[in-house]
């Protein structure tokens, strides 16, 4: 369920955060579903509990997971800004990485008409 790359720039606690995130994008994970514990995601991952408990911390001061004592960690209500601004950033990254390998903008401009032509049809 989650893989962090201790090569990356991108610090262990907010690849935890932006993982949790993603997993609640994609629909693995839903409101009130129980995620690891701390000490468990630390244990399966090799990262220090410290780090674990602050992503966790942040995903639950911004409002993504929140905690009962003696029970574990959930899932909160998705907050659509939240979520908005999450699925906006991959897709900024995804439209920089396609112009960078050649993909023009007036071919991903079409690609978006075309996907969203398929939505609206029911497809």
């Amino acid at each position: 369920m989650f893989s962090i790359d201790l090569t990356s720039r991108v610090p262990i606690y907010e690849q935890i955060y932006k993982k949790i995130i993603e997993l609640i994008i994609k629909g693995t994970l839903h409101e009130n579903d129980q995620i690891p514990s701390v000490r468990n995601l630390a244990k399966d991952t090799g990262v220090n509990p410290n780090t674990v408990a602050k992503a966790y911390q942040e995903l639950e001061r911004n409002g993504i997971i929140y905690s009962l004592q003696g029970r574990g960690s959930f899932i909160a209500r998705p907050d659509p800004k939240i979520f908005n601004s999450a699925v906006l950033a991959d897709f900024d990254r995804a439209v920089h990485d396609a112009l960078g390998r050649g993909i023009t903008a007036e071919a991903l401009k079409t690609r978006i008409d075309d996907i969203n032509d398929n939505e609206k049809k029911g497809g």
